[in-house]
């Protein structure tokens, strides 16, 4: 059974029709991605998954359940993760504060005790914190930064720090938008293994968005390609890249 199923979803603003009909499902630990040129709704269908958008039509379905009507925050505490195309983190934050706040979703302390900080509060904090040093900081190669501040960070390693923060939320679907915009060719291939680690090594789904096709093609299972807001292909890495409107879509209609 897929783990995360989209079925005829449309989005619209106003009079502008964002995404028309697209249905696509995503199976238990592959790497899914979805593909497309700029302005086709690649972003708007994560959005929509992740919650920050609500469809005008159509039915999110994620580990068996009906989540269009759900909100972000219940998402995430389901095991839906999210990465972002603009980093946005906590600059002022060190990095272990910034990862620590993607495990809140799952703290079991009430409110007065948190704010009071004792007992159980501060129990809670403290398994958090050795956690996250143990778990996601070591996997992600970033505990010589730990202490310092996201914003003193070369571009990189904020990327990987935004990472560290989704997987500290223990997802079992992982949305990442363009986790290798921006980066140079040592900083992607980094980011390309710490993906395939994680599905690998933690049986984590994970759907992305990416325009570096060398990354898609070595990495993914299956891809999805949009082209103004509708589904034109679906299918392998080596599928897709021979599909005929896929390559009308890239590379434009030729003329006679």
């Amino acid at each position: 059974m897929a783990i995360l199923s989209v079925d005829n979803l449309s989005l619209s603003f106003g009079g502008l029709s964002v995404l028309n009909d697209i249905s696509f499902s995503v199976n238990p630990g592959e790497i899914f991605a979805i593909i497309g040129p700029n302005g086709a709704g690649k972003t708007s269908i994560l959005n929509c998954i992740g919650g920050f958008y609500k469809p005008s039509a159509g039915r999110i379905s994620f580990d068996g359940k009906d989540i269009t009507r759900t909100s972000p925050d219940r998402r995430a505490a389901r095991g839906l993760a999210r990465t972002f195309q603009n980093i946005a983190l906590f600059r002022g934050m060190t990095v272990l504060d910034n990862i620590k706040l993607g495990a809140h979703a799952h703290l079991k302390t009430g409110l007065l005790r948190a704010l009071a900080y004792w007992g159980p509060a501060h129990r809670e904090e403290m398994t958090l914190r050795e956690q996250v040093e143990q778990d996601v900081i070591d996997f992600l190669e970033i505990e010589a930064i730990r202490k310092q501040a996201v914003g003193s960070l070369a571009y990189g390693l904020q990327k990987r720090v935004e990472l560290a923060r989704a997987l500290a939320m223990h997802p079992k679907v992982l949305l990442m938008d363009e986790p290798v915009a921006g980066m140079n060719a040592e900083e992607t291939e980094d980011m390309a293994r710490f993906v395939l680690d994680i599905q690998e090594e933690r049986d984590i789904t994970v759907v992305l968005i990416e325009h570096d096709m060398n990354v898609i093609m070595d990495i993914s299972d299956r891809v999805m390609v949009v082209n103004f807001g509708q589904k034109i292909a679906e299918g392998t890495p080596d599928e897709v890249q021979s599909h005929p409107e896929v390559i009308k879509a890239y590379l434009g209609q030729k003329k006679d």
